[in-house]
């Protein structure tokens, strides 16, 4: 009887832990991952016949192996994730940035355009107007929209 309920709690165990994989699938960054690999590995643990909750030995492995499966599984995530932070721009980040123009540029509307990087900005120029395809610096920010300088 006691085999069987070992049977039953591992396989509970591994499917809960599976559950947790799709949680995870379906909603990266939940970090769902780590407690589905420490449940995994416990309940083939509890398979292999490793009691897990009653014996000192067993206790003892199953805290280590959790633990290992823990930090596996943070290593795992660690080498598959981007190692990029999230990109932050703010019109206030952009001073000093080059870019180029969008639509014509002048210097009494907010009506031109410029891309820096792969985001379109209103802006202004300094003076002069800037045409179509040139290439600006950003030297100032103001309200919602920049101000730029052609880059000579």
């Amino acid at each position: 009887m006691v085999l069987l309920e070992g049977l039953a709690l591992g396989w509970l165990l591994i499917i809960l832990g599976a559950v947790l994989f799709l949680v995870e699938m379906y909603s990266p960054g939940f970090f769902a991952a780590v407690p589905a690999t420490v449940l995994i590995i416990l309940g083939i643990l509890l398979l292999l016949g490793v009691d897990i909750f009653n014996s000192e030995w067993g206790i003892v492995i199953g805290v280590i192996v959790a633990i290992c499966a823990a930090v596996f599984t943070v290593w795992m995530y660690s080498k598959i994730t981007p190692n990029e932070s999230p990109t932050t721009i703010s019109r206030d980040t952009l001073i000093g940035m080059e870019g180029r123009v969008k639509k014509t540029v002048d210097a009494t509307t907010i009506n031109g355009k410029v891309i820096i990087g792969t985001t379109e900005w209103s802006a202004h120029s300094t003076g002069a107007t800037i045409p179509e395809n040139r290439p600006v610096r950003v030297v100032d920010s103001e309200g919602v929209h920049i101000v730029v300088e052609e880059v000579h």
